[in-house]
């Protein structure tokens, strides 16, 4: 019986405390909805019935009403940003960043979304001011990518060789290819204006960030052959072979032109003969093929085509074939072989291009640095139909 009791008792008290909760709650509930503007409500009514441009003019009526709404505001400027609408976003996050009634933490997102309302109108100088501000706060990693983008955009490289290695030691991400890189950037500048000591001293920092930097070997090369320098040159470029031999393609017709002016001309079609061999790629062939055909005439070329194709079937092979076929063919047969070439050859120009790894871009011409994503050395060396025939 005592217990019953007990039972009765304890449920009537947890009904009792239930009860006052849902009281306190409804009431406190009621006393915050009536402390929203009406505007706030109209806002929300326009978003359920899709007229989103009306329901941000209320929402912006809310933000003016009531000093206490920072995170819609956030939300507000946000909003205007991804819209392109970056003079409102602007304005929205500068009248958070001036508000004395939010604590430091707000103060620092406003001050990092405003800098990002900057980047994205173009207004570099003023984003990368308020990007350095934010080093030394919780934004430091977003804000170091940022600054690394706008020094790209302004080939700050010195500036962007400097938030590399800040970003390496901040993130544990290896950037060394990136940053080997900006040195040859450097040293094309400086190159381009007459300051070359300074250029080569560039690209012996492009070494050192990474030793496998074949860009700084070309560009070394290219350079001591400009100045007459072609043993130089030779050297610069045959160090491509231990770092990564598929980009001997882009520096075989210089290299041949380099052995040439030594006088050296066999000794350099040898050594691309060998390349070939070993590493066979289809721009590396059609300078060997075409030196073939100057030194030694139209069948020894047409054989070196032939083996190679039958090594390496590819549709760019084949044309290749048909040009070393075409300068041997009789008169009366030269027509309809000439009909098959341009039939293969329209459908090869589509093929002859160069991809980016990353995101896919493709080119007619090889980029170190890809227009479309920007990544750094993105692009293989080869050509896509020799890419998909490999695979």
């Amino acid at each position: 019986m005592d217990f019953n009791f007990w039972l009765l008792l304890g449920a009537a008290l947890f009904f009792a405390i239930g009860w006052i909760a849902a009281r306190i709650d409804i009431r406190h509930l009621i006393s915050e909805s009536r402390a929203l503007p009406d505007s706030y409500f109209r806002g929300l009514n326009l978003l359920l019935n899709e007229q989103p441009d009306k329901a941000i003019e209320a929402f912006i009526e809310v933000s003016k009403a009531d000093t206490q709404t920072a995170e819609l505001q956030f939300a507000l400027g946000g909003l205007f940003r991804r819209r392109g609408e970056v003079d409102r976003a602007i304005r929205m996050h500068q009248n958070l960043v001036e508000r004395t009634d939010i604590n430091g933490e707000q103060r620092t997102q406003a001050t990092f979304e405003l800098s990002q309302d900057y980047l994205k109108a173009g207004l570099l100088d003023r984003a990368e001011d308020l990007f350095n501000k934010l080093r030394t706060t919780s934004y430091a990693r977003q804000s170091l990518r940022h600054l690394l983008d706008i020094y790209m955009q302004e080939k700050e490289w010195a500036k962007a060789i400097e938030i590399s290695k800040e970003l390496e030691v901040s993130t544990s991400l290896d950037l060394q290819v990136q940053i080997a890189n900006y040195w040859c950037e450097m040293a094309i500048g400086d190159y381009t204006h007459s300051r070359v000591e300074a250029a080569y001293a560039n690209l012996g920092h492009a070494l050192a960030a990474n030793r496998k930097c074949i860009r700084a070997n070309i560009l070394k090369g290219e350079w001591e052959a400009k100045g007459g320098n072609h043993d130089a040159a030779i050297q610069a470029w045959i160090q491509i072979e231990s770092q990564n031999p598929a980009y001997l393609c882009l520096v075989a017709e210089n290299l041949l032109k380099s052995y040439q002016a030594l006088g050296k001309q066999n000794e350099g079609l040898q050594l691309l003969r060998g390349y070939q061999e070993r590493y066979a790629s289809l721009d590396l062939l059609n300078v060997v093929f075409q030196a073939i055909l100057e030194a030694e005439g139209a069948e020894p070329a047409y054989r070196l085509v032939r083996d190679d194709v039958r090594r390496n079937p590819s549709l760019l092979g084949l044309d290749k074939l048909l040009e070393a076929q075409l300068l041997d063919t009789p008169p009366e047969r030269r027509t309809d072989l000439q009909l098959i070439k341009n039939l293969i050859q329209s459908h090869v120009s589509r093929l002859a291009r160069y991809q980016c790894q990353s995101c896919g871009f493709k080119a007619r011409q090889f980029y170190w640095h890809c227009p479309a994503c920007g990544g750094w050395e993105s692009y293989p060396p080869r050509r896509t139909a020799e890419l998909e025939a490999v695979e």
